[in-house]
């Protein structure tokens, strides 16, 4: 995800693949975690580093597996460069980056324990009232565990790229197909990134699967695991096929 690190994509993902007897590897960013910056910042860019690093030190093709704005640069790179992919997990995939292009479920008044939030920092709360659909402490500390972890990044990168004209990847709405196996996982209640426009991207997926995940929002994977564990096993058995 945006400003996470591979420590929290590890913590995300791994529940999910244990036993598959797979050599897993999660990686920063570019400017994220303990990973430098690139030189301009841009999604294209960081997309390139991570071919090149793929390029570099596997033997192609992989099975991607990304969240958020991970999954956003592993879709492109499924278009981009489909010699390197096997296979697809997307986890409340960023389908446009602009947030006003996004089309988002209204808000709904859900029930949630007194205090759910109180863990939190206060600068937080309104992110993780839209960003939540398990709207439990226990959630609560597992996403707020998982956002402090791994190394520091780069704030400034960050921020320049978020807000600069390189945000979106050039072909962002190339329709594009990818002919691999293909598991789309969204959140119902997916405040930040929503359901409705991954699913009508399945037109790029032959071969794609598509749920819609209720009590789940945007950090799916810590409130849903035992569901992405199961969903997973799935699109695993299809890769091997």
């Amino acid at each position: 995800m945006f400003s996470t690190t591979r420590a929290a994509t590890a913590a995300a993902f791994s529940p999910a693949l244990a036993g598959a007897g797979l050599h897993e590897t999660y990686l920063d960013l570019p400017g994220h975690g303990d990973s430098p910056a690139t030189d301009h910042p841009a999604s294209q860019a960081i997309l390139d580093t991570v071919c090149a690093w793929l390029d570099r030190h596997t033997d192609a093709p992989v099975l991607l597996a990304g969240a958020s704005y991970g999954a956003y640069l592993a879709a492109g790179i499924a278009r981009q460069r489909p010699d390197l992919v096997r296979g697809l997990l997307l986890v409340c995939p960023g389908v446009t980056i602009a947030p006003a292009s996004r089309t988002l479920p209204d808000p709904h008044p859900s029930t949630a324990p007194t205090g759910w939030l109180d863990a939190a920092p206060a600068d937080l709360h309104p992110h993780l009232d839209t960003a939540l659909g398990h709207r439990t402490p226990g959630v609560v500390a597992t996403v707020l565990a998982a956002l402090n972890s791994g190394g520091p990044g780069d704030d400034a990168f960050q921020h320049d790229l978020r807000t600069g004209p390189g945000y979106a990847l050039p072909d962002e709405t190339a329709d594009t197909v990818f002919d691999g196996p293909v598991s789309v996982l969204t959140g119902r209640q997916d405040g930040i990134v929503g359901y409705a426009d991954q699913f009508h991207a399945m037109r790029r997926y032959p071969h794609g699967t598509f749920s819609v995940i209720d009590e789940a929002g945007h950090y799916l994977p810590y409130e849903q695991p035992a569901l992405l564990r199961a969903h997973t096993h799935h699109w695993l058995r299809r890769t091997r096929d």
